[in-house]
């Protein structure tokens, strides 16, 4: 295959799991070549996601590097396989490429835990909560802001792929209680939590102010396991871009912090508790119902 324009998160890490797995075999990139009838150069480009891969010359190296897993083996295929079309693609030049790389990531995401500190997370924004964001925010102007609302409202449709994804939110008390978009919007919003919660593949937890132990977080963080734990992405996101991390130490770390804050948060949204047990015990479903009685009043 030729040589491609923008390299995509996706073709990147395709390349940068291959290398990683040659290096790993102790197999120089001209012994890697000649395995499939490629030159040391067109390895090259394959491993920095310039090329793609056909899948008999995938299935050769990985035979080679001494990859037996096969659920890796299979994941790593289809992340090849794939053309980085979806209904992302009207979006292009509309919306940044990292929103591009996200969509297209949580895509392909079996699993999607969330950690969110000041703002709701993505995935579960009502438009005009969105909006307020976008408005507060220094942009450069490149970009519509009702275009990047419209993309993020549409990545949303994967909370309905059943029984296909799990989605587990932490979100932190203080993203509850900030009132910048207006106390209706807050209301109309935490009432969608609720309602969002009762989908079977979604959990929502809230990490409360009075959480002992530890200090929380600073950064909110995302974690998409395509069903593969090796093949994991965490997307930290900072004020002017967004950071993947595919390596091993970096999916372990942030895997084990989710684990902590799910632990240290209240226990999930569960809106068909009855009020007798909502009354004896504190969860984030309570929690959440406190803070719109207080936007009422």
């Amino acid at each position: 295959m030729g040589l491609r324009g923008e390299i995509s998160q996706r073709q990147r890490r395709f390349g940068e799991e291959l290398q990683r797995l040659r290096m790993a075999a102790g197999l120089s990139a001209p012994e890697a070549g000649a395995l499939v009838g490629m030159r040391s150069p067109a390895v090259s480009h394959t491993e920095a996601g310039r090329t793609g891969l056909n899948q008999e010359r995938l299935a050769i190296w990985l035979d080679a590097y001494g990859c037996e897993d096969p659920v890796y083996r299979a994941k790593l295929a289809d992340m090849g396989r794939r053309t980085g079309k979806g209904w992302w693609s009207e979006f292009a030049d509309r919306v940044p490429l990292l929103a591009l790389d996200l969509a297209e990531a949580e895509d392909s995401a079996a699993l999607i835990d969330n950690y969110e500190t000041f703002y709701l997370p993505g995935l579960l924004q009502l438009p005009a909560y969105a909006e307020a964001i976008y408005e507060g925010a220094h942009r450069d102007g490149k970009f519509d802001a009702e275009a990047e609302i419209d993309f993020r409202m549409n990545r949303q449709r994967i909370l309905n792929d059943l029984p296909r994804r799990q989605f587990r939110f932490v979100i932190h008390e203080t993203a509850l209680r900030l009132r910048f978009p207006g106390d209706a919007v807050m209301r109309a919003q935490l009432t969608h939590l609720l309602e969002a919660a009762e989908l079977p593949n979604v959990t929502i937890q809230v990490l409360p102010f009075a959480a002992l132990k530890k200090p929380p977080h600073t950064g909110q963080f995302l974690l998409l396991d395509p069903g593969s734990e090796d093949l994991s992405t965490v997307v930290v996101d900072h004020p002017s871009r967004a950071e993947y991390l595919g390596d091993r130490y970096s999916i372990a770390t942030y895997r084990r912090t989710f684990d902590q804050l799910s632990d240290l948060a209240l226990p999930p949204v569960d809106t068909g508790r009855s009020p007798l047990a909502l009354s004896s015990s504190r969860d984030s479903c309570g929690l959440i119902r406190h803070l719109l009685y207080l936007l009422q009043t």
